[in-house]
């Protein structure tokens, strides 16, 4: 393990391995802090299971509009850098919110504040994800390719045992800390990641920018006039006459260097927003392009007709395994520390054994696990575990959980090929548009969920028709299976 780091960081560089992990681990980590949201929303704001679903599906919306942010990105440098500024912003942006949250008691207290800046946060974190993605695509393609797979393995490792350390720490911190002290402890990993971005060195793609030479010739010219001016004031001993004809001298100057300065300094906004504009097509039509080859839109088809087709129900779920079966908050932190395990255990098992697996053979498999594992839910709702004398923890320690890891598992073979197949110039774009069609189908599922719910009529202290819910969402993981043909038949995670 030691040595298959020391290569990576051989290979691309320990400051951007760095950055690539610490992005990576506060996206795991983020279940620290949003497991203290959760509770926020059921115990301080008293909202019923469909309206938090309804919450977290708004609030994670930005995650299902990442084409923007790589499309920004890839088309509209910022001082000649395409990658680094916007990972800046981004990193401001998921920091804020966090921070107000932990010093504002009003803010999280109010169901429409906390969500908007659930929002804005979630909008940094997205925008990130597509820019380190995009960094991990070129340093792929142009560095090291054979360590394509490697380079995303160690991502993924590093989100899950950001994702591991979250969990356990979440649990403790909710039993022992104050909501406001939690949001502010995690505003200490957005701080670490905008500190490191200083670390990471990006190289020109265009020069300067045109509006950069225009603005430092007009401040040259301001500090010659001033210095000019400076001059003036110490001609006191100067007749009147000769004041007033330097002063009109001055006056003509300026004017005569002003005009050709702005005349220029529009040309140059006008030449770069015409850059921009080509930028941006060129940038929409290789998408288009790459999104019509069947290795990524068929895939992509099913990935988004395989969230859309299957109600999810884990706010609900939260409220009973909370409410009804009186799991404390460390617990399920334990039970979310299983999920992750077994993300690296198949993060592993992919890259060594499941490579040259067909897809569709794959995709089969997760779904028929998912099935089997939403039958221990509907055990566990049933009761019929007591009957056997099983614990309402080993059940959700052995649903739950494993069905997180299942979920995460059959993702692998998607990140590689997108990696692999990136056209130059839009690898943030390419990799965006596949995350947010994931994201998009999810966040329609978690509406769908909301709907289920409210038309179940399960709410908080009720859930007498959780059972048919659940049922109902175990006989719809089935229905992706039927979309299969989708996937190209000799699609591999490492064969186009």
């Amino acid at each position: 393990m030691i040595e298959w780091v020391r290569k990576l960081g051989a290979a691309f560089g320990a400051s951007f391995l760095w950055l690539v992990c610490l992005i990576y681990f506060t996206q795991g980590f983020r279940s620290f802090v949003w497991t203290a949201v959760s509770y926020q929303l059921k115990d301080r704001l008293k909202l019923s299971p469909s309206t938090s679903q309804f919450v977290f599906s708004v609030a994670f919306f930005p995650w299902s509009i990442k084409p923007l942010y790589g499309i920004i990105s890839d088309c509209i440098p910022i001082r000649g850098r395409k990658r680094v500024p916007y990972l800046i912003i981004s990193t401001v942006l998921s920091l804020i919110p966090w921070l107000i949250l932990g010093l504002n008691a009003s803010m999280r207290s109010s169901k429409w504040y906390l969500m908007s800046l659930l929002t804005v946060q979630n909008f940094g974190s997205a925008m990130a994800d597509v820019v380190v993605d995009a960094m991990i695509a070129e340093a792929v393609r142009f560095e090291r390719a054979s360590f394509a797979g490697d380079l995303q393995s160690m991502s993924w490792l590093a989100m899950a045992f950001g994702g591991i350390c979250g969990s356990l720490s979440g649990g403790y911190a909710l039993s022992n800390l104050e909501r406001d002290t939690i949001f502010l402890l995690f505003s200490a990993l957005p701080s670490l990641q905008l500190l490191s971005c200083a670390m990471v060195e990006e190289s020109s793609v265009g020069g300067k920018d045109p509006l950069d030479s225009s603005n430092s010739e007009n401040f040259k010219e301001v500090n010659e006039n001033s210095s000019s001016m400076d001059g003036d004031s110490f001609l006191d001993m100067k007749s009147s006459t000769s004041i007033s004809r330097r002063k009109k001298s001055q006056k003509d100057r300026k004017r005569r260097v002003a005009v050709p300065s702005k005349l220029q300094s529009v040309e140059n906004v006008d030449s770069l927003a015409s850059s921009w504009f080509h930028s941006l097509k060129s940038a929409a039509y290789s998408l288009c392009r790459a999104f019509g080859k069947p290795i990524i839109f068929r895939p992509m088809a099913w990935f988004f007709l395989a969230h859309i087709t299957v109600p999810n129900l884990s706010t609900v779920m939260f409220y009973y395994q909370t409410e009804f079966l009186n799991l404390d908050a460390s617990f399920l932190g334990t039970a979310r520390v299983i999920g992750w395990l077994g993300l690296m255990f198949g993060t592993f098992a992919y890259n060594r054994y499941l490579k040259t697996m067909k897809l569709q053979r794959i995709l089969m498999w997760a779904h028929i696990g998912l099935t089997l594992l939403g039958l221990l839910d509907v055990v566990l709702v049933s009761r019929l575990n007591l009957a056997f004398g099983i614990s309402d923890r080993i059940m959700v320690l052995c649903g739950s959980a494993l069905s997180d890891a299942v979920n995460q598992f059959k993702f692998m073979p998607f990140l590689i090929l997108s990696g692999q197949l990136c056209p130059p110039g839009i690898e943030g774009t390419l990799f965006a548009l596949f995350m947010s069609i994931n994201n998009l189908g999810s966040t329609l599922g978690s509406f769908m969920g909301a709907s289920l719910a409210s038309i179940l009529n399960i709410s908080s202290g009720s859930f007498d028709n959780l059972l048919l819910g659940i049922a109902i969402q175990v006989f719809c993981t089935l229905i992706p299976i039927a979309f299969l043909f989708l996937i190209p038949k000799g699609a591999t995670g490492i064969s186009a």
